[in-house]
C-alpha cells in the first residue's frame, strides 16, 4: 500500500530481503516464488525488475516507479523482461518456450541493467522442461536473473529448487485485504464480498474486480448447483452435455488488440474446470459449516444455503463431495470425454430435496 513495501499487500519480510540484497550488492540470480496463485507472485518478481532496472532510484533497493524503464516493466512491455508461461492455466509449460528463454537470457540486456525472466506457473512444466533449464540455473549470465513461479517447491525437481533461493509467500488475511480494497476505491460490501471469494489473494480479488462478468458467471454457476441437487439423473446428465459443449467467446477484431490492456481481468477459458474450481470452493464452505469450525466462508453471499446444506448433510459427506471435485480437476487435463466425467461426478453429488426452488 505503500512504496516501503514496493506497493505489496503483505510479503513484508520478502521486500526487506532483496531490498536488502540490491544495498548489499548480492542478490541471487535464481529465485522460487511459491504460494497460492493471486497472492502476488508474479508482482512481487515485476517489483523487483523494477528496483533493479530503475532509471532514477530514489535510494538503493527502491523504484521511482514513474521513469520509462519503470512504468515499461509495470506495463510488461519492457525489452528486457520476459514472461513464460504455458498457453492456458492447466496446460503444460512447452519445452520449445523454456529453450527459447534460455538463449534470450544469454544476450546482454538491451536497456536496463539485467535481463529478467519470469517463468509463471512453473510447476505445469514437464520433467524434460524443467531439466532443460538446469544448466541456466547453475551458470546463469552475470546479467540474467530468473524468477521461478509455483505453488510449493514440493511440485519441482530437488535439482530445481537446491539452485533456487526460495521465497515462500504467506496469504493475507481477509481482513486485511478487505481493508486493502476499500482503500483502493471499494465500498464495504464489494470489498467484504471480493475478499472473502479470493480467500485473501489480492491478485484474484482485484482481478475479480475488474471481471464483472465473470462475478456474474459465478452467481450463475452456483445457482445451478443449488437447482441440479434435487433434480433427477435426466436433468444431471443434460446439465452435463450442456456443460462439457460450452466454450468461451471467441475473440475478434478489437477485442484482441485490447487483451493485453484486460490481463487483469478473468476470462472465461477452460470453462467446465472454472465451474468446477467455484463448486469446489462451495463444498469446502459447506465442509466448513458443518464442522461447526470459526473459520470464514469463501462464499458469503450463499451463507444461508451453505449452513442449510452443512447440518443436512454433515462433515463426512461434504468433505467426500470436495475430493470427488478435487478428483475430477485433476483427471480434466488429460481426460478426453470431458462429459462422461462430469456425469460420473454428478452422480455422486447428494440428492437433496427442497433446494432450487
Amino acid at each position: 500500500m505503500t512504496r516501503k513495501n514496493w506497493g505489496l499487500l503483505g510479503h513484508t519480510w520478502a521486500v526487506d530481503l532483496l531490498r536488502s540484497q540490491v544495498q548489499k550488492e548480492n542478490i541471487e540470480h535464481s529465485y522460487l516464488l511459491t504460494g497460492a496463485p493471486g497472492i502476488g507472485r508474479t508482482t512481487l518478481a515485476l517489483r523487483f525488475t523494477q528496483v533493479l532496472n530503475c532509471e532514477n532510484p530514489p535510494q538503493p533497493g527502491e523504484a521511482c516507479l514513474t521513469c520509462s524503464n519503470c512504468i515499461q516493466i509495470e506495463n510488461k512491455q519492457f525489452s528486457d523482461l520476459l514472461i513464460v508461461q504455458s498457453e492456458n492455466e492447466g496446460a503444460p509449460l512447452k519445452i520449445e518456450s523454456i529453450r527459447e528463454a534460455i538463449h534470450w537470457l544469454t544476450l546482454a540486456p538491451y536497456q536496463g541493467k539485467y535481463r529478467v525472466a519470469v517463468f509463471r506457473r512453473f510447476h505445469e512444466a514437464n520433467d524434460q522442461s524443467k531439466n532443460a533449464l538446469l544448466k541456466t540455473l547453475e551458470e546463469p549470465s552475470r546479467r540474467a536473473l530468473l524468477f521461478l513461479v509455483a505453488d510449493t517447491p514440493d511440485q519441482l525437481l530437488s535439482t530445481i529448487t537446491s539452485r533456487c533461493e526460495i521465497l515462500r509467500l504467506r496469504t493475507p488475511t481477509v481482513e486485511d485485504l478487505q481493508e486493502y480494497l476499500q482503500h483502493n476505491g471499494s465500498d464495504l460490501e464489494e470489498a467484504e464480498l471480493l475478499a472473502h471469494i479470493s480467500a485473501g489473494r489480492p491478485g484474484y480479488a482485484i482481478s475479480l474486480k475488474n471481471s464483472p462478468d465473470f462475478l456474474k458467471q459465478r452467481e450463475t454457476w452456483l445457482n445451478d448447483l443449488v437447482k441440479l441437487l434435487p433434480a433427477n439423473r435426466v436433468k444431471r446428465f443434460a446439465y452435463a452435455e450442456k456443460l462439457s459443449k460450452t466454450r468461451p467467446p471467441r475473440k475478434k477484431g478489437r477485442e484482441m488488440e485490447e487483451e493485453d490492456e484486460n490481463e487483469g481481468m478473468l476470462e472465461l477459458t477452460n470453462i467446465p474446470r472454472q465451474v468446477l474450481e467455484i463448486w469446489g470452493s462451495f463444498w469446502r464452505d459447506v465442509m466448513i459449516a458443518a464442522s461447526g469450525s470459526k473459520v470464514s466462508l469463501v462464499n458469503i453471499d450463499k451463507t444461508r444455503t451453505i449452513q442449510a446444506l452443512g447440518r443436512q448433510l454433515g462433515f463426512s459427506q461434504a468433505k467426500k463431495i470436495v475430493m470427488d471435485i478435487e478428483q475430477s480437476i485433476e483427471r480434466m487435463d488429460r481426460f478426453v470425454n470431458i462429459r462422461l466425467l462430469l456425469e460420473v461426478l454428478f452422480l455422486k453429488l447428494p440428492v437433496v430435496p427442497g433446494l432450487g426452488k
